[in-house]
């Protein structure tokens, strides 16, 4: 018999106890001070290791953009980063490694394959990802003619800690270049209000889940997609934008060269659980020089300041709406 057994099972649930205590997750992985959570639209992340497809109109992302993402990514540092446009999973992976040679190390990954061959939403992050509940089979009907949602959406939940996941639905809707096929502006109001209907889902389920909502919306906060998104106000389950503004206190996060105009159309929406951690006067929006040398888009960063799950009150629970598609 081994010796340190040998007092019997008074003994050996005591050291069974101080091992467990030892070992115990929660003690090992406390919550961090904060997570910073970045969106940005990476304007083609395509073909980094390999040229064009032949016939294909999309050019790769050339390596001087590249490498003005990567710069621009180890100076915000993001616990989590949600992206749109990416390319393929190889795509991905090359930012990732480029990230960690740089000394950013985001091991954990998600890509979404939606109707679009070419631009996909991506995100990386510190935190495991605990669950993995992509949408990407949603159609709707306008002037008669069934349509895809063309990126679908992501959404991923993440262990920051045993006492805290976060979860992330990330979003990238019809672009505003018109289109043969029907009215650009009534397709991106048809996904944002199909995006509503999975958020209302999430929310009637589990009304005290920390969600973010983030991505580019392709359209400014006065547009009814972006108010379809954000939901009713009063109705328990709105969500909330976070107005994260650069070091002018400018917060426009896209420019369109073709008419020289600024605009917001990439948000961070939180729900009414998350919102109370929410640090605004730390977000921010990147106010670097070089952010038109990476994309036509600016990254837009949340700060959070994580509580434990036990501590918070949680919101009573509410049933989903039904339909207005």
């Amino acid at each position: 018999m081994n010796p340190y057994f040998a007092g019997g099972g008074r003994w050996t649930a005591s050291l069974l106890f101080l091992l467990g205590a030892a070992l115990s997750p929660a003690q090992e992985i406390p919550l961090p001070p904060e997570i910073r959570v970045t969106s940005w639209n990476l304007k083609n992340y395509l073909y980094t290791n390999r040229p064009a497809q032949e016939g294909s109109s999309t050019r790769p992302k050339p390596a001087r953009e590249q490498q003005a993402v990567v710069s621009i990514l180890l100076r915000i540092r993001p616990d989590i980063l949600g992206v749109c446009e990416m390319g393929t999973e190889q795509d991905l992976a090359q930012l990732q490694e480029a990230l960690k040679a740089g000394g950013l190390d985001l091991p954990h990954r998600e890509h979404v394959q939606g109707n679009d061959p070419d631009r996909h939403l991506a995100l990386l992050s510190r935190y495991p990802i605990t669950t993995r509940q992509p949408v990407t089979g949603l159609r709707y009907l306008l002037d008669n003619n069934e349509f895809p949602v063309q990126r679908g959406f992501l959404d991923v939940t993440v262990a920051v800690a045993p006492a805290y996941t976060l979860r992330l639905v990330g979003t990238h809707l019809k672009s505003r270049r018109d289109v043969p096929e029907a009215d650009q502006a009534l397709m991106r109001r048809n996904e944002a209000h199909l995006l509503r209907q999975h958020l209302d889902g999430v929310l009637a389920a589990a009304p005290e889940t920390n969600l973010l909502v983030y991505g580019d919306f392709n359209d400014t906060r006065d547009q009814p997609g972006v108010k379809a998104v954000k939901g009713l106000r009063g109705s328990g389950a709105a969500l909330t934008e976070i107005a994260a503004k650069d070091d002018s206190g400018e917060r426009w996060t896209y420019y369109y060269p073709e008419a020289d105009e600024y605009s917001r159309i990439d948000f961070l929406l939180a729900s009414p659980a998350l919102l109370p951690e929410v640090r605004e006067a730390q977000s921010f929006l990147y106010s670097g020089k070089d952010w038109l040398q990476a994309s036509d888009h600016r990254p837009v960063t949340a700060v959070i300041q994580p509580d434990d799950l036990a501590k918070k009150p949680r919101p009573k629970p509410r049933s989903a709406p039904a339909s207005t598609n």
